[in-house]
């Protein structure tokens, strides 16, 4: 994948996560999720996952193995996001380099075309999987009762951005 598409997600379907079709991501062979926690899973400081997000892992994680993947240095809050469903996490990632997500990647002892990365943020989660060959999708940002920002600044800001680097259709 050359430079100007790292910033292409491969799957950009303009829904919160708790919208995602699994169908989607199974019928790719996918077998796994990494997933960005903060404004992917849930807004700000919250800590409770709105119960649309909840459904929609609990669903996810009887189809895939799930991990939660987030530059969040807060160890006890990204632990307290994790303990709710049981699930593995990654905190400080440090997104978009590599080495943290590389360890993941192991951990789930698969190769990484069917491993999804699904998170918010063009030049944190999609840069980062895409460097590394995972499947990439974008979300909206998600509010405090589970539906998407209606206006998220940060992702526009982005899109232009990626438009300017070369990105196509970003």
């Amino acid at each position: 994948m050359s430079p100007s598409h790292w910033l292409l997600p491969d799957w950009d379907p303009g829904l919160t996560i708790a919208h995602l079709p699994l169908p989607h991501l199974t019928g790719r062979d996918i077998q796994a999720a990494v997933i960005d926690v903060d404004r992917t899973l849930l807004p700000g400081r919250a800590v409770r996952l709105p119960d649309s997000v909840r459904v929609w892992l609990e669903d996810a994680g009887r189809r895939l193995q799930l991990h939660l993947f987030s530059n969040n240095p807060s160890k006890a809050r990204i632990s307290a996001v994790a303990s709710q469903l049981d699930l593995s996490f990654t905190c400080g990632a440090g997104k978009p380099r590599r080495g943290a997500l590389r360890r993941v990647i192991a951990d789930l002892d698969l190769p990484p075309q069917s491993i999804a990365m699904v998170g918010d943020r063009l030049f944190t989660d999609v840069l980062c999987g895409n460097r590394l060959g995972l499947y990439t999708v974008l979300v909206r940002p998600i509010r405090e009762d589970g539906a998407p920002c209606d206006r998220d600044r940060v992702q526009r800001l982005e899109r232009r951005l990626a438009r300017v680097l070369g990105a196509p259709a970003a």
